[in-house]
């Protein structure tokens, strides 16, 4: 067996241990897999955003909203038992640095199943924009130094997880030639984000998907 070939099946399993582990945090297996029947979250007119840069020198401060996060939680359990925040929030962890790279990789087939339809197509057309344009972006997630649950309700059938990320970041993007036109490759950034997941609580799809992407004030 030559040493590409080890190589290629090294990096296949670990992409395989990926998914396992995406499987056991975010919602009742993954909120990953291959969906059973169609899901749209309700059009309520939020903002969607294709992840532009955001920077934010300190997370901003928890509040006064532990009552209704508590409450919010509660209501989701009930409809939901398998729901657990804390295990929860290490799946949004994992699926926020699948989508930061995938995106900045304009890999369409990683983002389409983790995505609503809306936001999809809010990311695509970022992607397709930067092809046409000659450019490559570059992104890499060099920690996460804060994720906590924001908000958590039940809306009818349908549960939503707003969850705070605070990472740490390196985006640079490239002209067609390799020129450095945004960014600092040598120079990560403090970047806070609030991520929307949402899921039919009624469905026999256990997908949790991104249906928000925001900047935290």
């Amino acid at each position: 067996m030559d040493a590409d070939l080890i190589i290629t099946l090294i990096f296949a399993a670990i992409a395989v241990f990926v998914i396992l582990k995406l499987r056991s945090v975010l919602g009742t297996r993954t909120g990953f897999e291959k969906k059973n029947e169609p899901y749209a979250p309700a059009e309520r007119g939020e903002k969607v955003i294709p992840l532009p840069d955001r920077r934010q020198a300190e997370p901003p401060p928890m509040g006064e909203a532990k009552a209704p996060l508590d409450a919010g939680s509660a209501a989701i359990r009930r409809a939901d038992p398998s729901f657990d925040p804390d295990r929860f929030v290490d799946g949004a962890k994992m699926a926020f640095e699948m989508i930061v790279t995938a995106f900045a990789k304009g890999d369409e087939k990683t983002l389409e199943p983790l995505l609503a339809p809306a936001v999809y197509q809010s990311f695509a057309a970022d992607i397709a924009r930067r092809r046409e344009a000659g450019e490559t972006r570059e992104t890499t997630v060099s920690g996460i130094r804060q994720a906590r649950v924001e908000h958590a309700r039940l809306e009818g059938r349908e549960a939503r997880v707003t969850v705070l990320i605070v990472s740490e970041q390196i985006n640079v993007t490239r002209d067609r030639e390799g020129k450095v036109i945004e960014g600092d490759p040598k120079a990560a950034e403090t970047v806070s984000d609030l991520w929307t997941f949402a899921r039919d609580t009624r469905s026999r799809d256990p997908n949790w998907q991104l249906v928000e992407t925001a900047a935290a004030d």
